[in-house]
């Protein structure tokens, strides 16, 4: 199917889909390599940003972070205007400073439930890291250690009951496999190229 050029170019053909940007949703579960590929993409489309959503999660609102994306983020991109949020600092459980990014042509946003209902209308593409979610939780337990293991156990519990009740799978157009040597694209559920 592709490798991460292949989709950067692809990508920059589409039309915008909120205001002037490309929006780009990568999602999985916990651990499956989101941000790693997202990094690697980014870096394809010569340094598109990347929103990345435990920025805007925190520890009592797991995933009750559509508000803030929809009026910190897409509403402004939606104006053409550069985004502004809050960042959570989760060792000091506390959000403080903040993160500015500009309406580009491609804006990444990477994180667990980025492709969820509320945000899919404003996709012009969504990624999904195709991992199983034991095998993706245990690869984030073994890069976090035995010290969040508490975080992780509750965790779990919260990332099933949301794809539950709000799977993005799928609505993927894309299936992202690691391989030895990079990622390689599979057509997804959605099938759209």
């Amino acid at each position: 199917m592709g490798t991460p050029a292949a989709l950067a170019r692809r990508l920059r053909a589409l039309p915008p889909s909120c205001g002037p940007v490309r929006l780009v949703a990568v999602d999985g579960h916990a651990g499956s390599g989101k941000s790693t590929f997202a990094g690697r993409l980014a870096g394809e489309l010569g340094g598109a940003p990347v929103l990345h959503l435990d920025d805007l999660a925190s520890h009592g609102a797991l995933f009750e972070w559509t508000g803030r994306v929809l009026e910190q983020v897409l509403a402004p991109f939606s104006r053409g205007e550069p985004a502004r949020h809050r960042v959570y600092d989760w060792e000091r459980r506390v959000f403080t400073g903040e993160r500015v990014l500009p309406p580009a042509p491609v804006v990444l946003v990477e994180g667990v439930g980025a492709g969820r209902r509320a945000l899919r209308p404003q996709l012009v593409r969504l990624l999904w890291m195709e991992l199983p979610p034991g095998e993706s939780w245990a690869r984030g337990r073994r890069r976090d250690g035995p010290a969040l293991a508490g975080f992780w156990d509750g965790w779990e519990r919260a990332e099933l009951r949301h794809f539950a009740a709000d799977p993005s799978r799928p609505y993927a157009d894309h299936l992202v496999q690691q391989r030895p040597g990079g990622f390689e694209l599979l057509p997804g559920p959605r099938g759209r190229t």
